[in-house]
């Protein structure tokens, strides 16, 4: 699949087999997410990869959009590190890179992926790091259930011609 197909075809997949993802592939979709820019290079971010099923199962009882980790087999939890900025004020837009190139990698090796938000929610953001026991300098960002995917859904044609401005508004 190229670059392109990845970008335009890639949908939120909610649905998963119980087929296990190999730790080859959370290790591919880790070094694409490690390979987003980030401001000054600096990769303000660390990846809890969580494949333990009492963990998973207890993530929707603190987050209302999480139903699908009853399904997955493994979820990747991006999370800022401040402390590692360069340029104070950029770890989201960092992490949000991060993000997106790690459902692009999964739905390019043919898994099926959805980005659950967690930070700025302040009750997801201590709930979780409670949960993995995480210090308290490291924000939970996103979480990504990963799998196998049990539903297939057409390409969004979402591009909206309105929306682009030339040379000012």
């Amino acid at each position: 699949m190229d670059a392109m197909d990845t970008i335009l075809t890639r949908r939120s997949i909610r649905r998963y087999t119980a087929d296990r993802v190999s730790e080859e592939l959370i290790t591919a979709v880790l070094e694409a997410a490690m390979s987003a820019p980030s401001a000054g290079n600096q990769q303000p971010w660390h990846f809890v990869v969580i494949d333990d099923r009492a963990l998973l199962d207890q993530v929707p009882l603190f987050h209302p959009h999480t139903a699908m980790l009853k399904e997955a087999q493994v979820a990747i939890l991006v999370c800022g590190d401040p402390d590692l900025e360069k340029h104070p004020g950029y770890w989201p837009q960092d992490c949000a890179a991060a993000t997106q190139n790690l459902l692009l990698a999964a739905h390019a090796a043919g898994l099926g992926a959805v980005w659950t938000g967690f930070y700025p929610r302040e009750e997801r953001v201590v709930a979780m790091r409670k949960l993995l026991n995480m210090p308290d300098r490291v924000i939970p960002f996103a979480l990504v259930p990963v799998g196998w995917p049990a539903e297939e859904k057409p390409p969004a044609l979402r591009y909206d011609k309105a929306r682009v401005h030339t040379n000012g508004w």
